[in-house]
Order: C-alpha cells, then structure tokens, then sequence
C-alpha cells in the first residue's frame, strides 16, 4: 500500500459537525483497514474514499440513503466491504474493462471501485431516482470521469445504446436479489466470456438449488473490522 495518508483537514465533503480528531480517526480506520487487507489504494484515491464517505453522512441527514448512520461504520461497512472484491477485478484474474454495478444503491461497491480503478469503465444502475441523484452528485464532487449511472430497471437496459453502448466484462452487485434473478435479468447485458461477481453474506446454497445455477468459483472475502461471513459468488 502507499506509504503515504490522505491529508485529515477538513474539506467541502466531509460532514461540518466532525471535529478534527474524528476526521483523523475516519483516515486511520480507513489505512489500517486496507493495510489489512493488502490493498494497494494512493494517499489520493484514500481521499477520494474519505470525501465519499462525508458525502453519504450529509445526504442520509435527509434522504435516507443508507442504514449505516455514523461515518466510522461506514468505512467499514461500505468502503472496506465494497474494496474487499478489488483483488479479483483486474487483468490477473479477471480481463476486465467494462463493469455493471447492478442495484448500485448509494454505489456501492461501484463509485469505491470506480475511484481505486481509474482505468475501469464503471456503470452503476439504480431504480430509485434519490439514489441515481446522489451518485450523480458524488460523480461531479469526486470528479469520476470513469463512472456513469443510469436510472432506471435493469431490465429495460438494452445493448447497444447511447447509454449502455457496449456489453459488460463483469456484472456485480452487493446483494440486489437471488442469484437467479440477478443472472436473468441480467444476462443480456453480459459479454462473451463475462463474468457475474454476486456479493453476499453466507453461501447461499439454497439459492443455488433453486436456480440450477452453480458457481464457477467461491472467493471468501476478508472485511478488515467486520465479524461476519462475507462471499464472492463468481458465475460464468
């Protein structure tokens, strides 16, 4: 990881009403968690993570976004968990270019990818507009130039279109629905040779059996502060 921290000082982002040694304590949880967990993420791209962080604390003081409330859980519980699927989404493991975040939410795992891999083409779909809206508004503050978001159900989406001009490498998403809606809503949108990367908590076999879909792999994911079970289920 880089040797170096993001700055602690307050910025347009993060909440007002946190004081300096809670900022500096958000920056800490953040570098030890990803020290933890061998992620190679720069003192900038830390930044970016820390003002996405304020963003969702100020927006969920009125619209709700998410059930995490305070932004020390939210390193945790979003930033941390949504990285934890970073080592398996690059040229090593998985040839990718173009990703769909599926039920983005507030982007999740989506803008924490989008920020960490610059060259990745990041789209994230969502069908409830206060959601699109913030992402939109965390794309223009964190000037994400890899990132687009869609408002709308995912299975409206055709390929190609302005919006979506190619099909995906990966198709993700941080427990949208059952593995076999996931797949069959979205298996249009899915290139040769893609991959689907479902995010859930225990291995869901009954899922499996009710699909008739089984995985090509099962990756257990390491959550730096997180005391539950954490899976990556990868589907050819």
């Amino acid at each position: 990881m880089s040797a170096s921290s993001p700055k602690t000082s307050p910025n347009k982002n993060m909440p007002g009403n946190l004081k300096q040694d809670a900022l500096a304590q958000l920056c800490a949880k953040l570098v030890a968690g990803l020290q933890e967990m061998g992620l190679q993420v720069t003192a900038e791209q830390q930044q970016k993570l820390l003002d996405y962080v304020g963003l969702i604390y100020k927006w969920n003081q009125v619209h709700n976004l998410t059930a995490v409330r305070e932004p020390l859980d939210m390193v945790t519980l979003h930033i941390l968990d949504s990285l934890s699927i970073l080592p398996y989404i690059n040229a090593r493991y998985i040839e990718c270019k173009r990703l769909l975040d599926v039920g983005a939410g507030a982007g999740l795992p989506s803008i924490p990818l989008a920020i960490c891999l610059p060259e990745l083409q990041v789209t994230a779909i969502d069908a409830v507009q206060k959601k699109v809206s913030f992402m939109r508004q965390a794309k223009a503050q964190l000037g994400l130039q890899n990132f687009n978001v869609i408002h709308g159900r995912i299975e409206a989406q055709r390929v190609p279109s302005k919006e979506m001009p190619e099909k995906f490498d990966v198709i993700t998403s941080r427990a949208f629905s059952e593995i076999g809606l996931f797949v069959r809503l979205t298996r249009h949108l899915l290139a040769d040779g893609g991959k689907w990367l479902a995010m859930k908590g225990v291995v869901p076999q009954q899922e499996f059996e009710k699909s008739g879909l089984y995985p090509a792999e099962i990756k257990v994911l390491k959550v730096a502060g997180l005391d539950a079970e954490r899976h990556l289920i990868i589907l050819e």
